[in-house]
């Protein structure tokens, strides 16, 4: 299949006048055309970050991007301008950001945005031409027609969320980044919207990388799962397997400590500790202070991500001979 986005030690480092943090590091993964891929992980552990990073909307003063190879396509993200950046945005690179009510104007009706972002690329088209474009779009995240002419506090949160993917679709983007974009509607309306989303990249053949700290998010929208510690890559699979066979221990607990849909009912867990403070380097496994199975070489080295021929992996000793 052809590779949509592919990341090779991507490191983001956040630089201020007395502290470097580093949010990302030697993230590494890659996704081809109609995946789904779910970046999960507890709040602080680098998912935005690496989301908005590669978007290029991070601050270049107070910000250092750098890796061995970031491809979208046949793009390297690390060599373009920022002008060539915009270009790709909403084009080739969407983002559904939470909180649609936020990102939109208040005082603009909903023709009024998607027509500016409409003429980002097509600075020539017609109203005419715009309108159509968006009804169609509307229609198929199930939206009426009339969401076109009202404001955004005429709408409901899942009305605004469903016009914030209608928007993120405009130019057809070979690849559409969801940032926590189903966290703050409750369950009934996410659950719907999950669907209308998985059904949508069937009809359009949309590439998606989903951003959530919620696991039944994942094991219900995605194919392929990256599960993200201290802004470590830790775990890479096809969410089958690893929601069924986890492999590194913070993958467990993870999903230790939500509620389990089927089967027996069991206590939720949480994980003990906090995350390593960032400013600092790290020269052991980043989870070893909070994890189980920690043993003396876990917090003497650092270990490395073991692919497998099926492009899963864990970056764990205890996974290395491949034991479960």
């Amino acid at each position: 299949m052809n590779t949509v986005l592919s990341v090779q030690n991507m490191n983001v480092t956040y630089v201020n006048k007395s502290k470097r943090v580093m949010a990302v590091r030697n993230a590494s993964f890659s996704i081809s055309k109609g995946d789904s891929l779910g970046l999960v992980g507890e709040s602080g552990s680098g998912k935005s970050t690496l989301a908005i990073a590669l978007l290029g909307l991070l601050p270049k003063e107070t910000t250092e991007i750098t890796g061995k190879a970031i491809f979208l396509e046949d793009t390297d993200l690390l060599s373009i301008s920022e002008k060539e950046m915009n270009e790709l945005r909403w084009k080739k690179l969407a983002v559904v950001f939470q909180k649609a009510m936020n990102s939109l104007s208040p005082v603009h009706r909903i023709s009024t945005v998607f027509e500016d972002i409409y003429r980002v690329h097509e600075p020539h088209a017609t109203k005419e031409e715009i309108h159509a474009a968006t009804v169609r779009l509307l229609k198929l995240v199930n939206l009426p027609e009339r969401v076109y002419h009202l404001y955004p506090h005429e709408m409901s949160g899942g009305m605004l969320q469903r016009v914030a993917i209608a928007m993120s679709l405009l130019h057809s983007p070979q690849l559409l980044i969801f940032d926590e974009a189903t966290t703050a509607l409750d369950v009934v309306t996410q659950g719907q919207i999950l669907k209308e989303i998985v059904q949508m990249e069937k009809e359009l053949e949309t590439t998606r990388i989903m951003i959530t700290h919620d696991m039944s998010v994942v094991s219900s929208s995605c194919n392929k799962v990256a599960v993200m510690y201290a802004g470590e890559i830790v775990e890479f699979g096809y969410v089958k397997n690893v929601m069924v066979h986890p492999q590194h221990p913070y993958t467990k607990a993870l999903l230790k400590s939500f509620p389990a849909l089927k089967g027996e009912k069991r206590k939720m867990e949480s994980i003990p500790g906090f995350l390593p403070d960032l400013s600092k380097e790290i020269p052991a496994c980043v989870f070893a202070p909070r994890c189980a199975y920690a043993t003396e070489r876990c917090r003497a080295e650092k270990p490395l991500f073991h692919s497998r021929e099926d492009g899963s992996g864990t970056a764990c000793f205890l996974t290395e001979g491949g034991a479960d």
